[in-house]
């Protein structure tokens, strides 16, 4: 299987591609997890990213793409992918075309996640981030056993800027003025297949698999 997973922020992608990664023994390749593991690993492309991201810059296409293209010539990708995160623009999907004509492969599926603005805003505002440690909660989904306190270490847990809701709101606005045209493009080409991304784990991941493996 060789599949992108489209969506906005708070869409659920990632908790399904794990599962679905598995499922079909393939990696998982998340290209903001990669830039963060390039950077911190001090490689040639990671020192590349590091320079703009330490001016508060996006990383430019080029760089994401010879990331992606290097993590495509490992091993375990030579017989299929997840893609979670890229392409976000049309250049980086005409990119990824020409990398993988020239793997002589091609795309199997691309799954868009739809969810309700509203409850992506309700996902993404209710997270809560404990400012000593880092762990992660949900006022809904995960709370913590004392209001407003880790479970870990007891530090004070705190909403994220980006994560109030007319940030929130904004950063949806981006994203689909952004990934509009891409979106297009797939279901232009036969490939796109969209994924009602709200009910329980269970029941998107059993959308996913439709999706995905329809008539395979």
């Amino acid at each position: 299987m060789r599949v992108i997973f489209l969506g906005p922020p708070g869409a659920g992608k990632g908790t399904q591609a794990r599962r679905a990664a598995a499922r079909w023994g393939v990696p998982w390749i998340a290209t903001g997890d990669m830039l963060r593991g390039a950077v911190a690993a001090g490689s040639p492309l990671g020192r590349r990213a590091k320079a703009f991201v330490e001016r508060g810059e996006l990383v430019p296409d080029e760089v994401v793409i010879d990331l992606v293209a290097e993590r495509l010539d490992r091993d375990d990708a030579r017989k299929g992918f997840l893609l979670d995160g890229f392409p976000r623009t049309l250049a980086q999907a005409e990119a990824l075309e020409r990398l993988l004509a020239e793997r002589g492969v091609a795309l199997d599926r691309v799954l868009d996640f739809e969810v309700g603005e509203e409850e992506l805003v309700r996902r993404l505002a209710g997270r809560r981030i404990c400012g000593r440690c880092g762990a992660c909660y949900h006022v809904h989904s995960s709370p913590p056993q004392a209001e407003g306190r880790c479970d870990r270490c007891e530090g004070a847990l705190v909403q994220r800027e980006d994560d109030r809701p007319d940030t929130v709101r904004r950063r949806l606005q981006v994203y689909r003025a952004a990934t509009r045209p891409l979106v297009e493009h797939y279901r232009v080409q036969g490939l796109l297949e969209m994924v009602p991304g709200e009910g329980t784990v269970e029941e998107v991941f059993q959308a996913v698999l439709a999706a995905a493996e329809g008539g395979r």
